[in-house]
C-alpha cells in the first residue's frame, strides 16, 4: 500500500470463532472467472468462491509447509493507541488448516496492535516461521532503523515477539515524505516477501526515500516519490543491511516505485513493482538480478493481457458525465484522472516452476470508487511458463465490481493448486469482505 501512517496485528493461540460469514449488509457477489488471454497450454479449474473474512479489505496471504493458510486484512475498527508507527485500521488475522474450507480468527493480545503481515513472512528450511512488521522506524543513530521480528516454531499456533531488529540503511531519510493524506510518515515500508538463500541468508524488500529523493507525487505534493530497495540478513533476521536499490526513477508513475514483491525464478531473482493503493499508480514494472540482488536490470513496464491503463479511449464514453475527485469531468480534457492503474502485485513460484502473478486493475484510477462498472476494473491472475519472459495466460477473477484491488496468493499442499484472495467493497461503504477460492492449474 502507499505511504500511509499507522499499521497492525498480533496473534497468540487460535480462537474458536470462525471467520467465515455472510457479509454484513448484503449478499456476496458471485464472480465468474474468464480468460483474458490463453495459449492453450494450461487448464484452469476454479473452486467455489466463498467469504473468508467478513469486514476485511486489502488481504495478504502466506502458506506454511503443512498447508496452513494465514490471512491478514484491514478491519473497519480503529487500532489500539501506540507510540510506534501503525496502520490507521486494526488488522484481523485468520488461519485455515483445511485448505481454505474454514477459517479461524486469531485474537490480539489486549491493547496490542501486533504484527502487520504486509512486511512479509518466510518458513525456513528448519521449519521455523519468521515474519516482519511492515514498518521500519528511525533508530537512535543516523543511517539506522528498527524493524520488528515475530517468530513461530509451532506452525503459527503461537507467535512470539516482537523483537526489535536493527537495519543498516546508509543515506536513509525517514522524514522526507508525508503519507498520501498529508500526515507525517516517519517510517520505511517492508513489503510482501522474505526469501531464504541456499546459505541461509535472507532477502527482503522495502520502499521509501534516501537523502535527495525529493520528487513530489503528482497528486500530493508533500508525499515524495519512493524507490524500492533490498535488505539482506545473515543471522535469521536479527540484523539487516541495505545492499542495493532495485528501482528508482523520479519520472516513473505518480509515486515512483513501491509495493514490491520478490520471487525466485530458476536461478534468477525476479522483481515486480507496482504503484499501489490509494494513489494514482500506473502500470507494473519488473526488474531482474543474477547476483542475489547486488545489481538489477533497469526496471521496465509489464503489461498483462493487453490491459493497457493508458487506453482511455476505451472507457471515456462510460465516464464522461462523471466528475473525478478533483471535481473535473472525466473526459478527453482530463486524461490524468481518466487513466487506470495497476496495483500491489503478488508473485509466487510454484514447486513445478510455474510463475504466478496476481494484481488489480483500476478503471479509472480513483473514480473506480464508487464507479467500478468498467469490465477491466477487477482482480487478475497471470501465469508464466518461462520464468516471467511471457505471460500467455491471464485470468480475470472479478469484473466491474467494487474492490480495493489488493490480492493474496499462495500455493497449497497439492502441486499447481493455489488459493487466491480478493476483496469486495471499499472504505466506509459496507458491505465489505475478503473472498477466496482455489485454482488448479493443469499443464496440457
Amino acid at each position: 500500500m502507499p505511504l500511509v501512517a499507522r499499521g497492525l496485528l498480533a496473534v497468540q493461540g487460535d480462537d474458536t470463532k470462525s471467520a467465515n460469514a455472510q457479509p454484513c449488509g448484503g449478499k456476496p457477489v458471485q464472480n465468474v472467472p474468464s480468460m483474458v488471454e490463453a495459449d492453450g497450454k494450461l487448464r484452469f479449474d476454479f473452486g467455489e468462491e466463498q467469504i473468508v473474512l467478513d469486514g476485511g479489505l486489502q488481504p495478504f496471504l502466506f502458506s506454511t509447509a503443512s498447508g496452513a493458510l494465514i490471512l491478514q486484512a484491514q478491519s473497519p475498527n480503529p487500532p489500539n493507541p501506540s507510540p510506534r508507527m501503525h496502520y490507521s485500521y486494526a488488522m484481523t488475522t485468520a488461519i485455515s488448516r483445511d485448505n481454505g474450507t474454514s477459517w479461524t480468527t486469531i485474537p490480539l493480545k489486549p491493547g496490542d496492535n501486533g504484527l502487520n503481515l504486509e512486511g512479509g513472512a518466510v518458513q525456513l528450511r528448519d521449519g521455523a516461521l519468521l515474519a516482519l512488521d511492515t514498518y521500519i522506524t528511525p533508530g537512535t543513530r543516523p543511517d539506522e532503523g528498527f524493524g520488528q521480528l515475530y517468530t513461530s516454531k509451532d506452525d503459527w499456533r503461537s507467535l512470539q515477539g516482537p523483537e526489535n531488529v536493527r537495519c543498516e540503511l546508509p543515506g536513509i531519510d525517514f522524514y522526507a515524505s508525508k503519507d498520501d493524506g498529508g500526515h507525517p510518515h516517519e517510517a520505511e515500508r517492508l513489503h510482501r516477501r522474505i526469501l531464504e538463500l541456499s546459505n541461509g541468508d535472507l532477502l527482503t524488500t522495502f520502499y521509501g526515500c534516501i537523502k535527495g529523493d525529493k520528487t513530489p507525487s503528482t497528486y500530493m505534493p508533500t508525499m515524495m516519490k519512493t524507490r524500492v530497495m533490498l535488505l539482506r540478513s545473515a543471522d535469521r533476521g536479527q540484523h539487516w543491511k541495505l545492499i542495493s536499490t532495485i528501482a528508482v526513477d523520479p519520472s516513473v508513475g505518480t509515486e515512483g516505485f513501491g509495493e514490491p514483491v520478490l520471487a525466485r525464478v530458476s536461478q534468477r531473482w525476479t522483481f515486480n513493482l507496482s504503484h499501489g493503493l490509494m494513489r494514482t499508480g500506473r502500470e507494473l514494472y519488473e526488474s531482474v538480478s543474477d547476483d542475489e540482488g547486488l545489481t538489477w536490470t533497469r526496471a521496465r513496464p509489464r503489461v498483462f493481457g493487453g490491459l493497457d491503463i493508458y487506453r482511455t479511449e476505451l472507457w471515456v464514453d462510460m465516464f464522461r458525465n462523471i466528475r473525478g475527485r478533483n471535481g473535473r469531468m472525466l473526459d478527453e480534457n482530463n486524461p490524468d484522472d481518466l487513466r487506470g492503474a495497476v496495483v500491489d502485485p503478488d508473485l509466487i513460484t510454484l514447486r513445478s516452476g510455474l510463475l504466478v502473478a496476481a494484481f488489480g486493475v483500476r478503471i479509472p484510477q480513483k473514480a473506480c470508487w464508487p464507479h467500478g462498472q468498467h469490465p477491466w476494473n477487477g482482480n487478475y491472475v497471470a501465469v508464466s511458463q518461462d520464468g516471467g519472459k511471457a505471460w500467455n495466460n491471464v485470468v480475470r477473477l472479478t469484473s466491474g465490481v467494487l474492490t480495493t484491488h489488493y490480492m493474496g496468493i499462495a500455493e497449497m499442499s497439492i502441486d499447481n493448486e493455489i488459493f487466491v484472495l480478493c476483496d469486495y467493497g471499499y472504505w466506509g461503504h459496507p458491505p465489505r469482505y475478503v473472498s477466496g477460492r482455489t485454482i488448479k492449474i493443469g499443464v496440457k
